[in-house]
């Protein structure tokens, strides 16, 4: 496992406040949320970046993730009036930590373009 923030909070080498975990995918509220409802859903496998993915060999990953942002939308009550996922990657896409993570927002109303 590479050595980024995401891959310390998935050892628990460093504190997360974690709101959702699985065998393979870990979900912690983001520490510099920008709405509400911030998580930051990760998985504990090591893939940098959006286009470091294979298809078929990572679909089965990208399910569960979205499986974990529906299950914390709903515990979280933000289901029913909506939410965005986001992932950013590379520099210009505004990617901050190496390690693939998509964002979960909701709470407020998002606005488009997001920025």
């Amino acid at each position: 496992m590479g050595n980024t923030i995401f891959s310390k909070i998935i050892n628990k080498e460093i504190p997360a406040d974690i709101v959702y975990e699985s065998d393979t995918i870990l979900a912690f509220k983001d520490i510099r949320p920008q709405a509400p409802v911030h998580a930051l859903i990760i998985p504990k496998i090591e893939i940098p970046k959006v286009s470091d993915i294979k298809g078929k060999e990572h679909a089965q990953l990208l399910g569960e993730m979205i499986d974990a942002a529906n299950k914390i939308a709903r515990d979280t009550g933000i289901s029913e009036d909506g939410f965005r996922l986001v992932f950013n990657c590379g520099a210009n896409g505004g990617q901050d930590v190496y390690h693939l993570h998509m964002h979960l927002l909701g709470g407020r109303q998002m606005k488009w373009p997001p920025g």
